[in-house]
């Protein structure tokens, strides 16, 4: 299943800054850190905990997140569905990394080791 060019514009025009309070309530009521969350999002994104803020202070969209990301050379091997999309099967690659992270934040709160999660090989 292919992602709409809407959807794609939904995902790029949508902002960091709203939606990072769901990610930390998602993996918080699932007994899991913002420390770790931090972790996951540096893993794919190369972002430190002050350049994480800045961003969203700054109110970025996802475009403009991940244009400033050095998204890890790894990234690929995050496989699965989410949000009923195979992020595999995804072409527009905005669409795919805002699901790689997704998915990543799905297996923190589902409680999978760090280890799986950050794809160490």
């Amino acid at each position: 299943m292919t992602t709409t060019p809407e959807h794609d514009e939904r995902v790029a025009k949508l902002t960091f800054a709203s939606v990072y309070p769901h990610y930390v309530d998602k993996i918080e009521k699932k007994g899991r850190t913002k420390a770790e969350l931090h972790q996951v999002i540096q893993w794919l994104t190369g972002f430190n905990e002050s350049k994480l803020q800045e961003l969203i202070d700054e109110k970025v969209t996802f475009k403009t997140f991940f244009e400033k990301a050095k998204l890890n050379p790894n990234a690929h091997l995050i496989k699965g569905v989410i949000c009923g999309y195979r992020i595999e099967d995804i072409e527009t690659p905005l669409t795919r990394q805002a699901r790689y992270l997704d998915k990543l934040i799905d297996e923190l709160a589902k409680g999978r080791k760090m280890e799986k999660i950050l794809r160490v090989a």
